[in-house]
């Protein structure tokens, strides 16, 4: 009765937490659009009706074939890895089929099946060895091998942990069930019926403790061979058709040899019925907490698969992507290999933002979406890490589960630019691809980030608000040039004689008919600024942010004033004063 009620409390949970996940990836936002959920949730239906009866269903097909049940993306990348997955997902899942789900799957297939004949008893052994192996090799690459810029976290250590007490206390279950001599006689009783035939038990029992590995109290070695005849005789009247020899059971049997010492005891105190509750019961606890830990993935991960075989984002309906999009911040497995092939994930190594690194900055971007609190100094961690993406395609590429990671970084950043928290990196060369992809973004949502950047850096510096006035000149600011002379790039702004060169070759100054009215300072006036040590019209000019970094002014420069390397310089110092103000 515990049973039932457990396996039926387990799985309503399970059941709740898979309708509150689904729902979760039709209602959570990972965009600047929303959209409604019952809109999400028709084009959903629509799209997936549409998918099943079009050409696509072949590449469905194909998907499932070679990525899900091969894993071809993970041997691709890591021999080890696959071998891994292969190891603890596909025997974990045979184990399951063929004997957690044996009442529902292998018995309707086999209608003499029974979990101790064979090939089952061999293959439930086998099944639970492959998957011991690869916990094993799990422990190695994570702890020992310490795989490159791999992260453990609680969760990880959740699932081994987990797995662990599953297949540990099976094996143990299994072997201290071999030699009980309790479970030996309810089965006589059961089956047999001759426990009251006291020499057709006896030789029964002698059989089963010669050739099965029982533990009898009273009947023990060495045995007349008349006795093992006739227990034989009864074995194979009463016992053969359900019972293999207990040898198949590979990992189980020699548990049975280890404790035979001790098996009596151990079957006194019922160690077989501790052992039964906590195998069952952590395989329920897995059950209910699978829609809720890192199990999830083994649902969300080939979902993942096969909806990036067949959506892209130019072709299918945006509420569509938003849902996919959603569904995958549940899809990563927390491998690790984005973070591997990570193209900046080396500056992790400097600044120290674990948001740097693709599988953290996943795990951060689902507190956000999930509406989790978080402080200022937290949420600028991640949109810094988020920013840092160089949009190289590599995290995407790699992806066992198929996330489009580079879709997904773009639109969480944008969904993180409403929240009002200025990001100086949006003025800088890394704005790149935000550029290119500016038509996708509205014009308010595109400037919007642009002007808080520029609002705080000049309510940071104290800047002049009409650079077109005259100013009273003051003494250099020596500390101000100072951090440009630490660097010997920068350093050379000394060397500018105001010949305009720089100016004439920009291509920015050119775009503009009235430059000076929409960029500021020039950059040869930038330069003068600087000389004179007039920090707040060097840091105040559009110029300075509106630089392509095309380099023109640096390699035209008569003097081989680094022009380019001191616009830079002049950002890191601008947005440092603004942060070290904001402490």
């Amino acid at each position: 009765m515990f049973y039932y009620i457990s396996l039926y409390i387990s799985l309503a949970i399970f059941a709740v937490g898979m309708v509150y996940k689904i729902s979760t990836w039709f209602s959570f936002k990972t965009s600047i659009k929303t959209i409604s959920t019952s809109k999400r949730l028709s084009s959903a239906i629509r799209g997936i009706t549409l998918t099943l009866f079009s050409a696509k269903i072949l590449t469905l097909i194909r998907v499932f074939t070679l990525d899900i049940i091969l894993q071809r993306r993970i041997l691709r990348e890591d021999f080890l890895r696959w071998l891994i997955h292969i190891l603890v997902y596909g025997a974990f899942m045979l184990l399951l089929l063929m004997h957690a789900l044996d009442k529902f799957i292998t018995s309707a297939i086999f209608d003499d099946y029974s979990s101790s004949i064979n090939p089952f008893m061999f293959l439930r052994d086998l099944f639970g060895a492959l998957v011991i192996i690869g916990i094993c090799m799990v422990v190695y690459r994570r702890f020992i091998l310490k795989a490159p810029r791999l992260k453990t976290n609680p969760m990880d250590i959740y699932a081994i942990i987990l797995l662990a007490i599953i297949m540990v206390s099976g094996i143990l279950l299994e072997g201290i069930k071999i030699g009980s001599y309790s479970i030996y006689r309810n089965m006589v009783a059961e089956y047999a019926g001759i426990e009251e035939e006291e020499e057709e038990f006896k030789a029964l029992t002698a059989f089963w403790v010669k050739e099965f590995g029982t533990v009898s109290p009273d009947i023990r070695a060495p045995f007349e061979t008349e006795l093992i005849e006739e227990g034989r005789e009864m074995h194979e009247m009463s016992c053969a058709a359900c019972h293999s020899m207990p040898q198949w059971a590979f990992m189980g049997y020699p548990v049975a040899k280890a404790v035979k010492g001790i098996a009596l005891a151990l079957d006194r105190a019922g160690i077989h019925t501790l052992l039964w509750y906590i195998h069952f019961l952590a395989c329920f606890i897995g059950l209910a907490y699978l829609p809720f830990s890192k199990f999830l993935h083994l649902i969300t991960s080939p979902l993942s698969l096969l909806l990036n075989s067949v959506m892209d984002k130019r072709s299918s309906e945006p509420t569509n992507i938003a849902t996919r999009q959603a569904l995958e911040l549940d899809a990563c497995m927390h491998c690790g290999q984005c973070t591997y092939r990570c193209s900046v994930g080396i500056v992790f190594e400097e600044i120290g933002n674990v948001n740097i690194l693709p599988s953290e900055k996943l795990q951060s971007l689902k507190g956000v979406v999930s509406g989790k609190e978080m402080g200022e100094k937290e949420l600028r961690f991640i949109l810094d890490g988020t920013y840092l993406c160089t949009n190289c395609h590599r995290c995407t590429d790699v992806c066992p589960a198929g996330i489009d990671l580079e879709d997904l970084w773009f639109n969480m950043r944008e969904g993180m630019f409403q929240k009002d928290y200025p990001e100086f990196l949006a003025l800088s060369p890394l704005s790149f691809y935000r550029g290119l992809m500016r038509e996708t973004i509205a014009q308010g949502d595109y400037k919007r980030p642009l002007l808080q950047a520029r609002e705080a850096i000049a309510a940071g510096c104290d800047l002049f608000k009409d650079q077109s006035k005259a100013i009273t000149l003051t003494p250099a600011d020596r500390e101000f040039q100072s951090g440009l002379l630490m660097s010997d790039q920068a350093s050379t702004f000394s060397a500018c004689f105001g010949c305009q060169t720089c100016t004439n070759v920009c291509p920015v100054v050119a775009n503009y008919e009235d430059p000076k009215d929409v960029l500021g300072l020039l950059p040869h006036q930038i330069m003068h600024a600087v000389g004179l040590g007039i920090r707040d019209l060097a840091f105040g000019s559009n110029m300075l942010w509106d630089c392509v970094t095309c380099y023109q002014c640096q390699e035209q420069c008569p003097q081989g004033v680094k022009v380019t390397e001191v616009l830079y310089e002049l950002k890191n110092l601008a947005i440092r004063n603004v942060r070290e103000k904001g402490k």
